[in-house]
């Protein structure tokens, strides 16, 4: 199968990463979210990272035109995944929200259409357990930010055919992207790494460390681009928490969210989306 068209299912960060870089690599987009603020600030973050990457000379104006245009916005299910081949959903972390979305899908979408949800620790065959397109469903987990970072976690669920996981494969390699295979549990390879950092960092800052040591540590100490402060702020407290808690669930208590991690998320130190984290932006 030939992938030509692309629904990408919530527009948030995540969501208008995945529309750019599939429009870029000339795939026929659309983007569907509820409400039409959602999607104007879809289409802003969109244009916004477009023209950071024409000033860098990474394309030319050209190409970000025409990537853009072959973007279509919308708040209607059943129009943005007409004559798609792939539909990706990439809205909340929240296993019961997702289960309603593929109950709403599976009859608005050919017996062909693959589709994938860009979950980063819900286990894809419990995510896709309420639908019966579980053979033709995977997980694509992109990574924060879509347009820069080059690894794209895929998995099999139980029932995931050959034939979908090859199709999906050629997509993430026709993006300019690295395919990483993992295995179906809780948090797959990243974030089962990342957010048990995150955590840890958390705890070690209720102990007395601040923030930027801890970071500046883990940067020019470890080699890592990006301290576990920091790359919590980018995250999102609350998807990090919302890890934890799948893994602790799945995986035991080891993976337990970290008290003080649970305050910030209830006091909305999200991180950059909030506008505060660790640090204020």
């Amino acid at each position: 199968m030939r992938i030509k068209g692309v629904a990408v299912i919530g527009a948030g960060v995540m969501g208008s990463g995945i529309a750019q870089v599939s429009a870029s690599a000339d795939y026929l987009v659309t983007i569907q979210d509820v409400g039409e603020e959602a999607l104007k600030r879809s289409k802003s973050i969109i244009e916004s990272s477009l023209n950071k990457l024409v000033a860098r000379g990474k394309m030319s104006r050209e190409q970000a035109d025409s990537a853009l245009a072959r973007i279509e916005f919308t708040t209607g299910l059943e129009k943005a995944v007409h004559n798609k081949d792939l539909v990706i959903e990439a809205v909340f972390e929240n296993l019961a929200i997702k289960h309603e979305l593929f109950k709403k899908l599976e009859p608005l979408v050919g017996p062909d259409v693959i589709v994938a949800s860009n979950t980063s620790a819900l286990p894809i065959t419990e995510v896709f357990s309420a639908t019966g397109m579980a053979e033709r469903s995977l997980g694509l987990h992109f990574m924060n930010p879509v347009p820069v970072m080059r690894g794209v976690e895929m998995i099999r669920g139980q029932l995931t055919s050959e034939a979908t996981f090859e199709t999906a494969r050629q997509y993430v390699l026709s993006l300019g992207k690295e395919p990483i295979e993992a295995v179906d549990y809780a948090g797959f390879i990243v974030s089962r790494l990342l957010d048990v950092l995150m955590n840890e960092a958390v705890k070690m800052i209720q102990e007395g460390n601040r923030p930027e040591e801890i970071d500046k540590a883990m940067e020019l100490c470890a080699g890592h681009p990006m301290g576990p402060c920091r790359l919590l702020d980018l995250v999102g407290a609350e998807i990090a928490m919302h890890g934890m808690e799948t893994m602790e669930r799945d995986l035991g208590p080891g993976y337990k969210p970290h008290p003080m991690l649970r305050k910030r998320v209830l006091a909305g130190l999200l991180g950059k989306k909030s506008g505060r984290g660790f640090y204020t932006y």
